[in-house]
């Protein structure tokens, strides 16, 4: 990706690569159990949901699946079970991309790379991708960031390849957003506290999920990048992603 595109990388703050990474680094060594749990889980199901959405009778050994903000490689499984598409995994946690090589090879998924980058500051070249996919790296981004996200799908994906997302979202139903934002912002730091003696990390999730609040302006940029998206809501809104395509010409 190119230093001198026009929008700014990434943000200040809460924002930044480096509070990022770190936050999920110190997270690495309990965060798939106390995700799975915290979410009764639903987690695992959006996952399987999103990889669903795509259609990979299309997609046989000969493509390239880009995964995006990979984390510890929870959808490569979900992948292989339905295609035998090469796998790059794209994350810039140093200890969550040493948890998915290892995972990897326990779950002998051949094929399977794994990039420690920044999305946003990626060596991949463009439209060398037939599906990217993402599950919940998606709220760790502002705004500008995420407009340069959808900039940088519509650069990786090749013409008539296929896109899925999802994310945890703060529902719209206003009997269950309170009770759901109070899960996520009080009770899931007590959980980190208890798993991993790790409040202050864990209560970082609920902070991202109420600013993202829900993918739908991440649908208006992808379709702002001229590609075709769609609106996904999972389970009464408490998670949402986008569905798409690039178009061919």
């Amino acid at each position: 990706m190119s230093s001198d595109r026009s929008y700014s990388m990434r943000g200040n703050g809460i924002y930044s690569p480096a509070f990022v990474s770190g936050l999920f680094d110190r997270m690495s060594r309990t965060y798939g159990v106390i995700n799975y749990i915290s979410s009764f889980g639903f987690s695992e199901i959006w996952r399987r949901q999103c990889v669903r959405r795509i259609d990979w009778s299309e997609y046989a050994r000969d493509h390239l699946t880009l995964d995006l903000m990979s984390g510890m490689g929870e959808c490569w499984h979900l992948i292989r079970d339905r295609s035998a598409t090469r796998i790059i995994g794209v994350d810039f946690s140093g200890e969550m991309v040493k948890k998915s090589l290892r995972q990897a090879e326990r779950n002998s998924l051949a094929g399977v790379t794994v990039l420690q980058e920044d999305i946003l500051d990626n060596s991949l070249g463009s439209e060398r991708a037939d599906v990217i996919v993402s599950s919940f790296g998606l709220k760790t981004f502002d705004d500008v960031q995420l407009q340069a996200l959808a900039a940088e799908v519509a650069r990786l994906l090749r013409p008539g390849g296929t896109f899925s997302f999802v994310e945890i979202s703060v529902p719209k139903n206003f009997l269950l957003r309170p009770l759901y934002m109070f899960y996520l912002q009080k009770v899931i730091p007590v959980i980190g506290k208890y798993f991993a003696n790790d409040a202050y990390s864990y209560k970082y999730l609920g902070i991202y999920t109420a600013n993202f609040e829900n993918a739908e302006r991440f649908v208006g940029y992808l379709s702002d990048a001229r590609l075709n998206a769609a609106f996904q809501s999972y389970f009464f809104g408490c998670a949402t992603g986008v569905i798409g395509t690039k178009p061919l010409s």
